[in-house]
């Protein structure tokens, strides 16, 4: 049974993700990274986020740390193609809001002047001059704490957070810090369950938990990982609703060898000449060359 017909189709926007969160109504965020996983996506969820996770989904990376801007815009500009009604959402990249408020003001509007919504960014305490140059420039900013992939490095792999008491209590005074410096809206990621709790009933904002437990104001997970699109390992937080990658290789499988046995095309994917052409065509013998 469908579910698409009784979703909401008004433009998601700020204020409506901060009214849900008064009433208490559940948000659900994915990524898309091009215009068809964003039309996919489109009409079921309230928030497309343009991922610097393309990096990882579609680029073949190890990690976010190599995607770039030039990356970043040329898949937000394929994603704002589809014309989403969803609230759309670009990541920041590494060492795109790191340099300089100058810099990351440069790198955000470019984003909205692309077409998205609003950005998000990683981090706590040390981005706050960075988020409040970007709302001082009317550019909505989404915040993004706990496993924070672009710091997977100093974190030592991709670990869960807030497990001592010394973390925990440092994400939740982050947490009101971003909201305070005027982010619409948090990620967390990767934190106990507890936490993640804590930190949603203490904010008046929402916040959108992956792998940070069913408290949290909504949830977001990668497109991929929830169609079964990617191999291998799946993180703890992912739950696959189909088995996409199995599933489209066999359908690739039964083209190919339809393609091989003759059977594709057939007729009925052909096309024919007009009637009156067709024994011109087959008389045709090549001239003798000059």
């Amino acid at each position: 049974m469908s579910h698409i017909s009784e979703l909401p189709v008004e433009r998601v926007t700020i204020p409506v993700l901060q009214r849900w969160k008064e009433e208490g109504r559940r948000i659900a965020m994915t990524t898309a990274y091009d215009a068809v996983t964003a039309r996919i996506a489109d009409p079921i969820v309230d928030v497309i986020l343009v991922g610097d996770s393309v990096g990882n989904v579609c680029l073949g990376f190890d990690d976010t740390l190599p995607v770039s801007m030039a990356m970043m815009n040329h898949h937000l500009e394929a994603v704002v193609r589809a014309k989403p009604r969803a609230l759309l959402v670009a990541d920041m990249p590494f060492l795109s809001f790191h340099l300089s408020p100058a810099e990351t003001i440069r790198n955000a509007g470019g984003f909205l002047q692309r077409g998205a919504d609003a950005v998000k960014l990683e981090g706590g305490a040390k981005r706050i001059e960075m988020v409040r140059a970007l709302i001082d420039c009317e550019i909505p900013v989404m915040g993004h704490l706990g496993l924070t992939p672009q710091s997977v490095n100093v974190m030592g792999g991709f670990k869960v957070q807030g497990r001592k008491a010394d973390d925990a209590l440092r994400l939740l005074d982050d947490a009101h810090r971003l909201q305070e410096a005027g982010c619409f809206a948090l990620v967390l990621e990767g934190i106990p369950a507890e936490l993640g709790e804590r930190a949603t009933e203490s904010l008046r904002i929402p916040t959108i938990g992956i792998g940070a437990g069913p408290g949290c104001s909504g949830q977001v997970l990668v497109f991929h990982d929830v169609l079964g699109l990617t191999e291998g390992h799946r993180p703890k937080f992912v739950r696959a609703y189909a088995n996409g990658f199995q599933s489209l290789q066999e359908a690739l499988s039964r083209w190919a060898a339809d393609v091989r046995n003759g059977a594709f095309p057939t007729s009925q994917e052909s096309y024919r000449l007009p009637e009156g052409l067709r024994d011109t065509v087959a008389n045709w013998t090549p001239s003798n060359p000059t």
